[in-house]
């Protein structure tokens, strides 16, 4: 099996990353919309970060929020941090490998579409996650696409040939739970059976 970076690498550089956010978008519009609400209601500007962020359209529609006072990303594909850079050479865009980065200060809004089924533990980013990126309050927002109810998904593994780690929905909620997040829910975006979404708050000091 290849690296899913590797392989997103060779997309960017086809510009399979536009047709990633076409086909993300209707539900990363309602994941940005939950969690701009919950920003809202901090009353006061706030810091954000995209995992797993492409070519940086979502960085981009972050840093537009007028109190937005930082938004950055970090990929692991070379390729769509170069992508990202040379569509928005002034934005903050990392390339690096999870788990091995975390943001230079807590973030109050954490945002993430498709990357955690890539990672072998996915349950340990999450920790990482809730105790070490947010700030005390903050909110994780995260998409998944593979996950075990839907069935087209379960595939995507050989046809793409890199690892997935596959979980039912039912897995990740419990795993969102033993990570320490409060307020936990999830909903089904974009069509059926759709893009889970899971959010969380991490606990407040």
């Amino acid at each position: 099996m290849r690296e899913a970076t590797d392989v997103f690498s060779e997309w960017a550089g086809v510009g399979r990353d536009e047709g990633m956010e076409r086909g993300h978008a209707p539900a990363v519009s309602e994941m940005l919309a939950f969690g701009l609400a919950r920003t809202a209601e901090l009353g006061r500007s706030f810091r954000a970060v995209d995992v797993g962020c492409g070519n940086g359209w979502v960085v981009r529609q972050l840093q537009s929020m007028p109190f937005c006072t930082v938004a950055e990303g970090v990929d692991g594909a070379a390729g769509m941090i170069d992508k990202a850079r040379s569509i928005d050479p002034e934005g903050r865009y990392h390339h690096a490998m999870l788990p091995d980065w975390s943001p230079d200060e807590r973030v109050d809004l954490l945002m993430s579409m498709e990357v955690l089924y890539y990672l072998h533990d996915p349950a340990a980013m999450l920790r990482d996650f809730c105790t070490t990126w947010l700030v005390p309050g903050g909110w994780a927002v995260v998409g998944i696409d593979h996950y075990r109810e839907h069935e087209a998904s379960l595939a995507w593994p050989e046809q793409v040939g890199v690892h997935m780690t596959t979980m039912s929905e039912g897995e990740w909620l419990q795993a969102w739970a033993m990570a320490g997040f409060s307020g936990i829910t999830s909903w089904r975006a974009a069509g059926d059976p759709g893009t889970l979404v899971i959010a969380g708050q991490a606990p407040s000091a």
